[in-house]
């Protein structure tokens, strides 16, 4: 569940069949004088379009219950309520929810035109909101998938560190400066800069310098996480590990920073 504020009016998202669901119910806050969810549905031209959508969207849509409504829509007598619609024809683009968050929910494409009811200005300013939201939610997204990104080889590392770097009789304070110096090796390498140094250099930022880095630098990481496990498998020396990583980190950002797919990574 989310909340956007529309024209001081807020409205509760809900997420549904993976699909996004605007509340009706707190749109019609909006809206001046007594007005309720039925006005809308009783409308002619508003059964007409749910119709179409249902038969795009919604494979047991039931046309032949839909074709008795369109008949009767318009007419001074007809009535009809969210409920009836959704049990007559098995409808999925309007629900109701029960409950702390209930009310009336309608399909993204159904509540842009319901708030075409409201107002014009209304639906310019729900459609931007809304997608402010989306937006919003794709950094978010973006931000975990870097984190899940920059730990895949973590436990490769780390075990390499153990059965190769760490002397057998050791403090746990001992242990930890040890992996924070390996950490180090591959920040130096990648960033040109130990943890300390960025956050000296960046005091007002929180988090580390990999929560700041793009995904392609995460990728290179990632890499380089498990291609140090193998120098240090081998033996080789943590300077000479230091030189070899770097021109790798150099190789590999290359590649990927004049890739034609570049913008995917990003």
């Amino acid at each position: 569940m989310a909340k956007i504020t529309v024209q001081n009016t807020q409205i509760t998202v809900i997420k549904q069949n993976e699909d996004d669901y605007i509340s009706l119910t707190d749109m019609l806050k909006a809206k001046d004088g007594e007005f309720f969810f039925s006005n809308w549905l009783r409308n002619r031209n508003t059964i007409e379009f749910l119709g179409i959508w249902e038969r795009l969207m919604n494979p047991n849509f039931n046309c032949a219950e839909f074709d008795i409504i369109k008949s009767q829509a318009g007419l001074n007598r007809f009535r009809l309520s969210a409920k009836e619609w959704t049990e007559k024809t098995n409808a999925i683009g309007i629900i109701s929810k029960a409950g702390r968050y209930g009310g009336t929910y309608a399909h993204k494409d159904i509540a842009f035109e319901f708030a075409m009811w409201i107002s014009p200005e209304f639906k310019v300013y729900l459609i931007r909101e809304f997608q402010r939201l989306k937006d919003e939610e794709q950094k978010q997204l973006g931000w975990t998938a870097k984190r899940e990104l920059s730990k895949i080889n973590y436990r490769i590392h780390t075990d390499a560190i153990k059965q190769n770097l760490i002397p057998e009789e050791v403090t746990a304070a001992q242990a930890s400066i040890i992996y924070a110096e390996e950490a180090d090796v591959l920040n130096v390498a990648m960033f040109g800069q130990t943890a300390k140094q960025w956050r000296e250099a960046h005091p007002e930022l929180k988090g580390n310098i990999r929560d700041y880095a793009s995904i392609n630098e995460l990728i290179c990481l990632a890499n380089m996480e498990n291609i140090n496990a193998v120098l240090i498998d081998e033996g080789v020396p943590q300077g000479d590990r230091l030189v070899r990583l770097n021109q790798i980190a150099i190789n590999q950002m290359r590649v990927l920073e004049n890739d034609d797919n570049r913008n995917l990574l990003k």
